[in-house]
């Protein structure tokens, strides 16, 4: 990922896809290339760093030819450099491909290439889409292109040049977007709209499946047993600023409904097809190696911060192995007792922050083994750190994260399910109903965003209060935390969250007649206890509003208001959980006029400490 323009016709390509790129540089990225055909020779021109970057690169010697495709890339698979860049060619640079998403099986593919007598230049995943076509190609572009997807799992868009059929590009798509914008005599293939809607508001839309092949005068769409598909024609009426927000009216928003896909991304080859383990291919680890660990601190800050509170409560209730979480900014000042039987896992959505790197080096100077969580490859904290786990969230625009923590939440649960099986304190049974309930998710939050009236609703009518609090037990006050600081940090509502049984020591005295007060009350093992707390706001005629699961009657008997989410295990609730939390935030932004996307005093990654 993160960023793909595609043009043919009769004009020059490299104006157009220079632009394009352009037009997709608020979704972030860490390098950028294009490839343009002429004269029977796929030209690739690519360098890691600013689109600038490029652009100084081309300067006087510019590509000529009137068929192209470009990329902005966020890293996946090797670190941000010049040859880890899109386009990818095979050794004869005759098929050139560039792509969002994640190749899941590219290693054995690329291992039975390298057997083949294939020569691999870069890290990436994508670059074995482009010696597969070369391998298999069939005489016909369009045959090798659906036999290659025949053979390669994952997500993706896929653009396809072949030097051997000029005159035409393919693109298809699973799992990431694309698509096509039609002109007169010429058309363009982007992975979002912004990148097109300069020269055209005449789209086709591609779906899951569905194969295009593009030449300058017409777009001919198939699935992969070739059987034609009729698209309709969508009409952009979004301006060019609403376009880069994908028609949402903030990034925030857009970011929100965006985690399905995000979380969809992060589990894409951890879980195995037999829904008995969890796999990190990265990590590899062995019971032995884990069987000196006896303590783990997970170190982070603000919302990476409270998806480590999660992470303990998954940690130790699973793996059976004692967790402290730490505020990285206090981590060092309190010489933490550390040694060589002590993993540090830090978690961070930039792979920059301050506090947090620093944290990690003092860890790594005191013999700790040490795990990065981090949405960015080739960050200081993924380089610093002996082994790295990333999360696919994308990148995220918005200052007050939402995607990047879902994902980090699965990133926990997913690992503290790893740890556990390598120790044998979960059963397979465990394991395969998690594994069925985690593969549901994207699903069951999909549907949440289907129907957000009622909490908007809320976030209308108590958006004018100054106060708010957050309460819940076990994992439910994790996610209150968080639920909190979303609260705070874009509404500026003055949101405090609390373990609800502490409720008698000194909160109550906040607690007074209207009062929005949040009760999270998803967790089995600790409900009644919470309802116990809930009465007692209740009592001081607080305004209650509920987050329970799917068929709970009491929870509505005794709040004000109360928000379902799919009925799920408990451990999962999370997950889903922090969902309503989010819009609660956004839509009390809205309501109150602040700058939902770039509120005050704060930045996104925080790089001083």
């Amino acid at each position: 990922m993160c960023g793909i323009v595609g043009y043919i016709g009769d004009k020059q390509a490299i104006p157009f896809l220079l632009d394009g790129m352009s037009k997709l540089e608020y979704r972030g990225y860490d390098s950028a290339g294009v490839a343009v055909y002429n004269k029977g020779k796929i030209c690739i021109e690519k360098c890691v760093g600013r689109l600038e970057a490029l652009k100084q690169k081309l300067k006087g010697n510019m590509p000529e030819g009137t068929m192209g495709i470009g990329h902005t890339r966020w890293a996946t698979h090797g670190r941000p450099s010049d040859v880890n860049s899109h386009p990818h060619a095979d050794s004869s640079g005759e098929f050139v491909v560039v792509h969002n998403g994640i190749i899941e099986n590219y290693l054995g593919l690329k291992q039975d290439l390298q057997a083949k007598g294939h020569t691999f230049l870069s890290e990436t995943d994508t670059e074995v889409v482009a010696h597969l076509m070369s391998e298999y190609y069939t005489g016909d572009f369009e045959d090798t292109v659906k036999k290659v997807l025949g053979m390669i799992e994952g997500s993706y868009s896929l653009v396809f040049m072949c030097a051997k059929e000029p005159g035409k590009l393919i693109c298809t798509k699973k799992s990431n977007p694309l698509v096509i914008g039609l002109g007169n005599g010429e058309n363009f293939i982007a992975s979002d709209i912004p990148a097109i809607i300069a020269k055209t508001r005449r789209t086709f839309i591609m779906s899951d499946g569905e194969i295009a092949t593009v030449t300058k005068d017409n777009v001919w769409v198939q699935d992969i047993n070739g059987t034609p598909i009729s698209k309709k024609i969508f009409e952009v009426n979004w301006n060019a600023e609403a376009a880069e927000k994908g028609g949402f009216e903030h990034f925030m928003l857009k970011e929100i409904y965006e985690q399905p896909k995000a979380m969809r991304d992060t589990m894409l080859g951890r879980l195995a097809k037999t829904n008995d383990a969890v796999v990190f291919s990265e990590l590899n680890w062995t019971p032995e190696e884990l069987k000196g660990i006896n303590k783990i601190f997970i170190v982070a800050c603000g919302t990476a911060y409270h998806a480590g509170v999660v992470g303990k409560y998954y940690i130790e209730q699973m793996a059976r192995i004692s967790v402290e979480v730490d505020i990285a900014s206090e981590f060092r000042y309190r010489l933490p007792i550390i040694d060589g039987n002590c993993l540090c896992i830090v978690i961070s959505q930039s792979g920059e922050t301050i506090d947090t790197l620093e944290a990690l080096k003092e860890a790594k100077r005191l013999g700790a083994r040490t795990l990065a969580v981090t949405n960015v490859v080739g960050s200081s904290i993924a380089r610093e750190a002996d082994q790295v786990v990333y999360t696919y969230a994308g990148p995220e625009i918005a200052v007050a994260s939402t995607k990047a923590y879902t994902t980090q939440l699965l990133i926990m649960l997913l690992l503290s399910m790893y740890i556990a099986q390598l120790r044998n304190t979960v059963t397979v049974d465990r394991l395969q109903e998690l594994i069925v309930g985690i593969r549901e998710i994207p699903e069951q939050i999909h549907k949440m965003l289907e129907n957000v009236e009622q909490i908007k609703i809320f976030a209308t009518k108590y958006g004018s209060s100054e106060d708010a609090f957050f309460l819940g037990r076990s994992l439910d006050y994790a996610v209150a935390l968080e639920g909190a600081l979303k609260l705070k940090e874009i509404s500026y509502i003055h949101a405090e969250a609390y373990a609800a049984g502490e409720l008698k020591h000194g909160t109550l005295a906040l607690i007074v007649e209207g009062v929005p007060v949040i009760v999270l009350a998803t967790q089995p093992d600790v409900y009644e206890k919470t309802i116990s707390n809930l009465q007692e706001v209740k009592a001081r005629d607080a305004v209650v509003i509920g987050i329970g699961m799917e068929g709970d009657k009491k929870l509505a008997q005794h709040a004000d208001h109360v928000i379902y989410i799919p009925k799920t295990d408990k451990y999962l609730a999370p997950l889903e959980a922090v969902l309503p939390l989010q819009l609660l935030a956004y839509y009390a932004a809205l309501t109150r006029g602040c700058d939902v996307d770039k509120p005050r005093n704060l930045a996104k990654s925080v790089t001083v400490e």
